[in-house]
């Protein structure tokens, strides 16, 4: 009669713990691979290096240093001025070559990061002064910019938009006085309509 040899397995100290500190890692990563979030521990060093870039790109516009914005931007990169015009990476670079807006002020305040993945998209306001194409400009504008983080880990520009910051909208006059967003005729009150650009 065959006999069944029986066979312990031995479980070695090193093999266990290594096991144990691979499962922790996968633990560890998984929620952010499920959401396509990075993990809050990073948001904090993420949006730091965002704001550094701010910074970088502050800088390049006022020094008019095209090597410096040729590395912030992406190759794909889309902007639109404070006029309106979109413009490619290598347009933007050539107006700064050509010195066709000068800044001589860049003041950003009311920054504001927000971490979508590896996206950061950026909000601030400006104070900006120079002169475009000779002509003195000054104003406040909004600024929105978006990061793409890169597999080497560095930030790229990857869109931009300028909005100037004017006057409220004024609601139309009503001809009659009354009616809506208009005073009432009994009362005196009323106020904007809420359909009317510029109400609240």
């Amino acid at each position: 009669m065959a006999q069944q040899s029986t066979h312990r397995r031995v479980y070695r100290p090193g093999t266990v713990l290594l096991a144990a500190a691979l499962l922790a890692a996968a633990l560890s990563v998984m929620p952010e691979l499920a959401n396509g979030q990075p993990h809050p521990r990073r948001n904090d060093q993420f949006k730091h290096q965002v704001e550094l870039m701010e910074q970088a790109w502050r800088t390049a516009e006022l020094n008019a240093d095209v090597a410096a914005m040729d590395k912030l931007l992406s190759n794909d990169f889309v902007g639109i001025t404070m006029t309106g015009q979109v413009v490619t990476k290598m347009q933007q670079l050539e107006r700064l070559r050509r010195r066709t807006t000068v800044l001589s002020k860049l003041d950003l305040k009311d920054e504001h990061v927000k971490l979508i993945g590896m996206t950061a998209v950026v909000t601030s306001l400006a104070e900006v002064e120079g002169s475009s194409e000779g002509v003195p400009m000054h104003g406040t504008f909004r600024y929105t910019r978006v990061y793409s983080r890169q597999p080497s880990g560095t930030w790229q520009i990857t869109n931009f938009e300028a909005t100037r910051v004017g006057p409220p909208l004024q609601q139309p006059p009503n001809e009659r006085g009354s009616g809506p967003g208009g005073p009432n005729p009994h009362t005196g009150e009323g106020g904007p309509h809420p359909d009317v650009p510029g109400s609240l």
